[in-house]
This record gives C-alpha cells, structure tokens and sequence, in this order.
C-alpha cells in the first residue's frame, strides 16, 4: 500500500494545477466584466437623467 500515495500525487498533481490555472482565468474575466458592468450604470444613469429631463419638457414644467 505504499504505492497509493504516489497514485494520489500523479493524479491530484496535474488535477489541481489545472483546476488553479482554470481559477485565474475566471478571475480576469470576472474583472472585466465587472469594469464593463460599472460603464453601463453609468451609461444608464446618463440615459436616466436625459429622458426625465425630455419628459419634463413635454409636460411643460421647468422644475424637477
């Protein structure tokens, strides 16, 4: 039984280095996406702003 250790080291070896290098690339995705999630409120918040502005203008009233 001496051998199972090594079995186990062969296998989870490779198993974990690819699970760790899988991990790393999921991570700059999750960034990247996160900097394009923050673009898009932005953007949002902008539109936001433009369309109550236009409302307003439709219904006459000057204030907000």
């Amino acid at each position: 039984m001496w051998w199972v250790p090594i079995v186990v080291a062969v296998i989870g070896g490779p198993l974990m280095w690819g699970l760790a290098k899988f991990d790393r690339r999921n991570t700059q995705q999750h960034a990247a996406n996160m900097t394009v999630l923050h673009e898009i409120r932005e953007d949002v918040k902008e539109v936001k702003g433009e369309l109550k502005d236009h409302i307003y203008w439709h219904l006459g009233k000057d204030d907000k």
